[in-house]
């Protein structure tokens, strides 16, 4: 099933926070919620928070009053600047906010038609993102050999996505097309949605996997023990530098110290042409709880008046980037030009 679904008018999504304990689907009945929801993770994953608040817009458009579609464009403008202030480093969430409220502006009839357009805008784009994982795919999976043990960082699955997946969805056709492929899943902490979320995936599709701490990743890339270095990203700059969970850079480093490719996979509609650099895009950082909050053995690990830092994601300069996975193929160096041959 999708992660991300319009179903009774309603936007439903699978709860990420209780996984995989738990398997909830939420209903969100107004923007605001949404906009709360992106905050709060119970959506994840940049193509996943872009259907989400593209879906939020068509729910705003229901709660409006307005008969006049000058009174609906309005109240579906502080919508969208609701939606697209919930996180920041997600290009995603600006670009599908943004293209449904082009659709909107171009309506020309009632206010029922505006409602009605900014629907179908944002279920084109769900159904999108599936059709353009599935591609992404096809281009990842000939990078894959049969035998490959591969790290992977985060979860890029259909869990991070509307269906299928970005990076982890490359894994998972390889897998469809019989090739044997063995994944060691970074824990991806503060939040471990690694060790949550891409761990219960794996075990759905039948695909092998052992979970392993964010610093054990240099010690199997040293001794040869994983042939290849997966992650998606959640904003790519014109240069390639790539903005992705808080310990993509390490992992890269380390990939790249040993001569490992690492490969970011990610859809055009990440790629943030307008930043000339990774040191241009903002950096989320979260509540440090997240950090302080964990437990060993069912006790708090750290002091109860400790203090913690908590950015979400870093930028791994292009430089320690093999290549970038899209739907329209794999990119490579120099990133500065190809990468815009390839966002079509």
């Amino acid at each position: 099933m999708r992660t991300v679904f319009w179903e009774d008018n309603h936007l439903k999504m699978i709860d990420q926070r209780i996984l995989p304990a738990r398997f909830e689907i939420v209903s969100f009945r107004d923007h605001k919620s949404v906009a709360e929801g992106i905050k709060n993770m119970t959506v994840r994953g940049a193509p996943a928070i872009g259907a989400a608040a593209a879906f939020g817009l068509a729910l705003a458009g229901y709660e409006s009053a307005s008969s006049s579609t000058d009174n609906l464009l309005a109240d579906l403008q502080t919508a969208a600047a609701v939606l697209k202030s919930a996180r920041p480093t997600a290009v995603n969430l600006a670009w599908a906010v943004d293209r449904v409220m082009r659709a909107a502006c171009s309506v020309q009839g009632s206010a029922d038609d505006l409602r009605e357009a900014v629907l179908s805008e944002a279920r084109r784009i769900a159904d999108e993102d599936v059709e353009i994982n599935k591609r992404m795919a096809e281009h990842g999976a000939a990078l894959i050999d049969d035998g490959d043990t591969v790290i992977h960082h985060c979860n890029t699955g259909a869990l991070a996505t509307v269906d299928w997946g970005t990076a982890l969805g490359v894994i998972r056709t390889a897998h469809e097309q019989g090739k044997r492929v063995h994944v060691l899943v970074d824990e991806t902490r503060p939040r471990l949605q690694g060790a949550r979320l891409t761990a219960w995936e794996l075990e759905q599709y039948g695909i092998p996997y052992e979970i392993i701490s964010d610093n054990m990743s240099g010690y199997f890339l040293k001794a040869g023990k994983a042939q290849k270095v997966f992650f998606g990203a959640d904003r790519v700059a014109a240069n390639g530098d790539v903005a992705n969970k808080i310990g993509t850079y390490m992992l890269a480093l380390a990939a790249h110290d040993n001569g490992v490719p690492a490969y970011s996979v990610v859809p055009t509609s990440t790629i943030d042409l307008s930043l000339a650099h990774g040191g241009l895009i903002p950096i989320e950082e979260r509540n440090p709880n997240e950090v302080l909050d964990i437990q060993f053995q069912g006790e708090r690990v750290a002091p109860v008046e400790a203090q913690a830092r908590n950015p979400a994601f870093d930028v791994t300069p292009n430089r320690l980037i093999t290549g970038i996975v899209t739907e329209n193929g794999v990119v490579y160096p120099p990133f500065d030009v190809n990468l815009k041959k390839h966002c079509v």
